[in-house]
Parts: C-alpha cells; sequence; structure tokens
C-alpha cells in the first residue's frame, strides 16, 4: 500500500519513515513531501491511499489540502502536528486520526490499522458496488436460475417454457436442457411480467411466445412449442393469447 509523508521537517519525515518500517504486518511503500503543493502533485502522481500530514507547514497549512485536491478523494488522511488546538479542525476534515508529536509508536500503528481497516470495508463496499452493477447489466437480458451447484445466467431468447413443480418450476431451454429450480412459477412470473414474449398460458406454465409454433384445438387446447411438447392453455387464458398473437402477428 502507498503512504506519503507531506512535512517541512526533513527530521520529522525521516524519523515518521524509520518509524512506519518498524510497523509489525504492515507493509507500506512511502513516499516524502517538504511542503503541501509537493505533497498534492505526488498524491496526483503515485495515487496513495494513505497520507500523513502536517499541519503546521509554511506557505500552506496541511488542512488547506482540500483547496487543491481534485475529487474524487481516494485516499485517507493522519494529521501530524505538534500543536492539539488543530484536533476538532483536522477531524472536520474527516481524518482518519490525528497524532500529536512526538509521536508515539503505539499510536501510529493503532491510527495506520485503522485506516487499513477503513480502506479495506470501502474497498469491499466498490467491489460489492461494482458486482451489483454487472448483475444489472446481465440482468436486463438474462434471468438468474439457482441450480445446486451455482448460479446459471440464462438468456430469455434461450427459454422455452417454464413449468411448475409443485414448490419448484422446471425450465426448458432451447438446447434441449431441462432445470429444476427450486423456486415456485410465481416467482418467474413476477420477474418477466414486463417481458411481452413471456405469457402464462395456465396456472402452471409460463412459455415464450418466440417459440410457439401451432395453437392447437386438438385433445383440448394446447400450445405445441419447438421442441415439439405440448403446453396447456386454459380457457380463461385462450382470448388473451389470441389476443396477444392478434397485436404481435396482426
Amino acid at each position: 500500500m502507498k503512504a506519503i509523508i507531506i512535512d517541512d521537517e526533513p527530521r520529522a519525515r525521516n524519523l515518521l519513515q524509520k518509524m512506519l518500517a518498524e510497523i509489525n504486518n504492515i507493509s507500506l511503500e512511502v513516499f516524502t513531501a517538504k511542503n503541501l503543493l509537493e505533497g498534492i502533485a505526488l498524491i496526483e502522481k503515485e495515487q496513495p491511499k494513505l497520507v500523513f500530514l502536517d499541519i503546521e507547514m509554511p506557505e500552506h497549512s496541511g488542512l488547506e489540502i482540500f483547496n487543491f485536491i481534485k475529487a474524487p478523494v481516494n485516499f485517507k488522511i493522519i494529521f501530524t502536528t505538534a500543536y492539539n488546538q488543530y484536533a476538532i479542525e483536522a477531524f472536520k476534515q474527516n481524518a482518519v486520526d490525528y497524532l500529536l508529536k512526538p509521536i508515539d509508536i503505539d499510536e501510529l500503528e493503532k491510527a495506520v490499522e485503522k485506516a487499513q481497516k477503513l480502506i479495506s470495508s470501502e474497498r469491499l463496499t466498490h467491489q460489492i458496488e461494482d458486482l451489483s452493477k454487472a448483475l444489472q447489466k446481465i440482468a436486463i437480458n438474462k434471468i438468474a436460475l439457482e441450480v445446486p451447484k451455482g448460479i446459471l445466467f440464462v438468456a430469455h431468447d434461450d427459454i422455452l417454457y417454464f413449468e411448475a413443480d409443485g414448490m419448484y418450476t422446471n425450465v426448458f431451454l432451447k438446447n434441449g436442457d431441462k432445470k429444476l429450480i427450486c423456486k415456485p412459477l410465481k416467482i418467474f412470473v413476477e420477474q418477466l411480467q414486463e417481458e411481452d414474449l413471456f405469457f402464462k398460458c395456465h396456472r402452471s406454465y409460463l412459455v415464450n411466445l418466440q417459440y410457439v409454433v401451432e395453437f392447437s384445438r386438438k385433445d383440448g387446447d394446447q400450445l405445441i412449442m419447438s421442441n415439439q411438447k405440448s403446453v396447456p392453455i386454459s380457457k380463461s387464458n385462450k382470448e388473451n393469447f389470441l389476443k396477444v398473437v392478434q397485436q404481435i402477428f396482426g
């Protein structure tokens, strides 16, 4: 993890760098800068996760950092100073911690560990957000089927029909596979209710109209699917089906 020390005193920079190297279980690649503007240039170049920032410096105080930094801010700040009157102002700047000079090694270790936890937590949050966005993109034209070995993401176009099987549902796919899903049919009816090509023809069936090849009155009203399987259509849904067909095919 990259860290930057911004302090106008060479001795303070060197001492803090040495102390950081002595902390167990923490590996930091440390860079140093002698004033705020030099530090900001280094931040933009190295993209650190952690910045140790002195407050009392010539020209610009460390508290002015957000006057120069461009959003978004992707690092945590630990302020370092010999003056405790800056503590409240430092925390207004969303600092992780505030260390008084001379810095105590135990306090330094606690501050770094606190920063690491925050960084890890934010990284996990970002990963979850990225995964959610990716899955939302997938969900535009796909549906998630929970199978025994995991989750199968199936394109709507690859589904022939759904068949209720008690509290389970059989999903018949274009490639000839049949998947038994441990969810009732009504779950899929709700998920696909905005999809015009899926039609609930019977209390036990939800069909993809793309794969209906025939409406047959032989042996009762039935829909013949592209896999040559017959799917019943209830009387209450027959008229709706014929209306849908009329709308789609004119």
